[in-house]
């Protein structure tokens, strides 16, 4: 598990993450990183490496969803956890204050698809419970540790978002 941080560094985290580049930043590198991924059907980018990644890759797949006002497709990639037939995602936004854009776009839209590698999957969406997230918190902070770092950043409880076989 992760260690807490220290109030200085927390200061630190929080002050980079309130900067508006910090979201843009996020979300080109999210575009790029689904363009070299549908190119070479996962074999580059379906593995996260920075942060705790880098020396433990963690699996990333491709998250279509439909914007909740505008009706257009959107993909995102996501950092993800087999768990039995489900696949488990964090609306972390690397501890933003705010749900990232998707994370709203499947609550209204919850019957989407996913891309592993080369497979897509039919999915449908829902935010875990409280006592469903408390069992799949350790499993993704064991999975990557950064995910507790994001969380004593940000004030909001991050979701946790499972991906049903449909």
């Amino acid at each position: 598990m992760a260690t807490q941080m220290t109030p200085e560094e927390l200061e630190k985290r929080k002050k980079a993450l309130a900067n508006p580049t910090t979201a843009k930043v996020i979300k080109y590198m999210a575009r790029a990183q689904v363009r070299v991924f549908k190119l070479t059907g996962g074999r580059i980018g379906s593995k996260w490496r920075i942060g705790a990644g880098f020396r433990k890759p963690v699996p990333t797949l491709l998250l279509e969803h439909v914007g909740r006002k505008s009706g257009t497709r959107f993909v995102t990639p996501l950092l993800y956890l087999v768990d039995g037939r489900n696949v488990v995602v964090v609306a972390s936004q690397g501890g933003l204050p705010k749900n990232p854009q998707w994370y709203p776009n499947l609550v209204a839209n919850p019957d989407t698809t996913v891309q592993i590698r080369t497979e897509k999957r039919a999915v449908r969406a829902h935010t875990a419970s409280p006592e469903e997230r408390a069992e799949l918190w350790p499993k993704l902070v064991e999975l990557y540790a950064d995910f507790e770092v994001y969380q004593q950043c940000t004030d909001r409880v991050i979701p946790v978002v499972v991906l049903e076989p449909r």
